[in-house]
């Protein structure tokens, strides 16, 4: 079963009172989950290492491209899950960019579209594997 309880207070705090290390966590289980719902779609999302290191390689720039790809990623495959999200990789991107001239809102508030992306494509994906129809 895959979580569908993640939220965005559990990962801030939890994330402050690590030192950052949680949110490292976090966004390995995240890669973990979606590469296991959107299995068969042909893409891969990259996990905790090639993240880390290409981020620190392109100064922070691969992870934006990342969440940019995770996005789509989920908007891709949510009809699978009957789910339709009106939220993709733009958007996150978009928040992640100009969201940060909102009083630094802006990657709190794409990441909180993440988290509710993959928790309701979770939900739908669990579902499935219950009733046997997955």
């Amino acid at each position: 079963m895959i979580s569908t309880n993640r939220s965005l207070v559990t990962f801030i705090l939890f994330n402050i009172l690590t030192c950052g290390i949680y949110g490292y966590w976090f966004l390995y289980k995240m890669a973990q989950d979606v590469n296991l719902m959107c299995s068969g779609d042909g893409q891969t999302t990259a996990g905790l290492v090639q993240f880390l290191v290409l981020s620190i390689i392109t100064c922070g720039i691969y992870a934006w491209v990342w969440y940019y790809k995770l996005g789509n990623r989920l908007a891709a495959n949510a009809p699978r899950y009957g789910l339709t999200f009106s939220e993709n990789g733009t958007t996150i991107l978009m928040w992640f960019l100009f969201g940060i001239f909102l009083c630094g809102i802006g990657p709190y508030v794409a990441m909180h579209i993440l988290i509710k992306n993959t928790n309701a494509m979770a939900f739908a994906f669990n579902a499935q594997r219950t009733s046997g129809a997955y």
